[in-house]
């Protein structure tokens, strides 16, 4: 299994010429079949893919992993360069996806509904666990018996003129099984890390997780430095990952760089950050 980081906040050490920006997309080599995790705030994903010779068109499948703008603003650059692979998502929030920011400052973050009204078609709405590629899940992940991260107290929907906190229903956890072993991909982990890890366990009983890739969202928004957790309970986060028995963790987007390294504290070696252009294989 190859996964490539075609965008992320992190600029490429290695590459100017590749686009950074605050979001994800992630391309996934697996038997065979190619499937997109997220498509970033904008076409940077897209010509990124081009530059590192991965072609938008051979897609198979794409997954939305929750229904945010810096994960999928880049969908109708999707659509017109891929004229066939099925979009999963999870169901749409009853309202319109808006931050607070600041106590005043609210700004609307949702997935652009003119782009989703005109590829309807496309789009498959996940409620149960479903297979979209051979060896390839979604599955639904709200609740959870751990707690989510504290910053989702900024995200509301817009409900019939009111803010209300949204519940996250609409986000979803991809589980990719090869062989005896899985791989679990996030978007921002609104859930919970360790609730979203739990759920493709409790799925998949008996099948060790390998890698975890994705964002976990422990950054403090705004100024997108420092976060929103204290340190006992990143680490117990880190605790609770070793204790799944998680071979590896890959993070990187909305994790934060002091969060990152206060789970390498109790992480070890067991995580490494990712970054735009990055390559896993797995």
């Amino acid at each position: 299994m190859l996964i490539t980081t075609l965008v992320e906040n992190r600029p490429s050490p290695h590459d100017p010429q590749l686009a950074a920006e605050w979001g994800l997309s992630l391309c996934v080599d697996l038997g065979g079949r190619r499937l997109l995790v997220d498509v970033g705030a904008s076409d940077a994903f897209a010509r990124n893919a081009a530059h590192l010779g991965i072609d938008i068109a051979s897609i198979d499948a794409a997954i939305i992993s929750h229904h945010h703008g810096d994960h999928g603003g880049g969908l109708a650059r999707f659509f017109e360069l891929n004229d066939h692979a099925p979009v999963y998502l999870g169901p749409a929030p009853e309202g319109e996806a808006t931050v607070k920011l600041l106590g005043v400052v609210r700004r609307r973050i949702g997935l652009d509904p003119g782009v989703l009204a005109r590829h309807a078609h496309r789009l498959r709405v996940v409620r149960e666990r479903t297979e979209v590629l051979p060896g390839a899940y979604v599955l639904p992940c709200a609740g959870g018996a751990h707690a989510r991260p504290s910053g989702n107290r900024l995200l509301f929907v817009r409900r019939k003129g009111r803010l209300v906190h949204d519940d996250f229903r609409h986000e979803v956890v991809v589980a990719l099984r090869e062989g005896d072993a899985m791989t679990v991909l996030t978007g921002c982990s609104h859930n919970g890390l360790v609730n979203m890890v739990e759920a493709v366990t409790a799925a998949f009983p008996g099948v060790p997780v390998k890698a975890v890739v994705g964002g976990f969202h422990l950054t403090r928004l705004p100024p997108f430095r420092g976060m929103d957790e204290t340190e006992a309970v990143v680490a117990g986060i880190g605790r609770s990952v070793l204790g799944l028995g998680v071979g590896t963790t890959y993070t990187g987007h909305c994790t934060g760089s002091k969060a990152f390294e206060a789970l390498r504290r109790t992480m070890g070696e067991r995580i490494r950050e990712i970054h735009t252009g990055s390559r896993l294989e797995l």
